[in-house]
Formats: C-alpha cells, sequence, structure tokens
C-alpha cells in the first residue's frame, strides 16, 4: 500500500491536471472562443500540470524520478 503523502499528491496533481485539461478540451473541442495569448497560457498550464501528475504518480509507483 503506498504511502499516505504520496497518495495525496497524487490525487492533488491528478484532479488539478483534469481541470487544466477540461479548460484545455473546451477551447479545442468545445469551439470556445479564445485569444492566442490564452490559448497559450491554456496549453502552458495543462503542460506544467501533467507534468506535476506525472511525478506524483512516478513516486506513487515507487519509480526513480526522471532526470
Amino acid at each position: 500500500m503506498p504511502d499516505e503523502e504520496a497518495l495525496r499528491q497524487y490525487w492533488e496533481a491528478y484532479q488539478e491536471w483534469q481541470r487544466h485539461l477540461q479548460a484545455l478540451h473546451q477551447v479545442l473541442l468545445g469551439g470556445q472562443p479564445v485569444a492566442p495569448p490564452r490559448l497559450k497560457a491554456l496549453l502552458m498550464r495543462e503542460a506544467r500540470a501533467k507534468e506535476r501528475y506525472e511525478e506524483a504518480r512516478r513516486r506513487l509507483l515507487g519509480l526513480a524520478p526522471q532526470e
């Protein structure tokens, strides 16, 4: 069983990534109009959130962090 802190961090990172991914999908797939600077910000937030999720996932699985 994973330790509680790693599990908490995983769930928080996953939920944050999903929020950012949902916002991005509203623009890319839902046709929500957005100015180019806002689109760039959405893309960057989603990418950073996914990386935090991936790091938390690796910790949860007991894998060494990527260099």
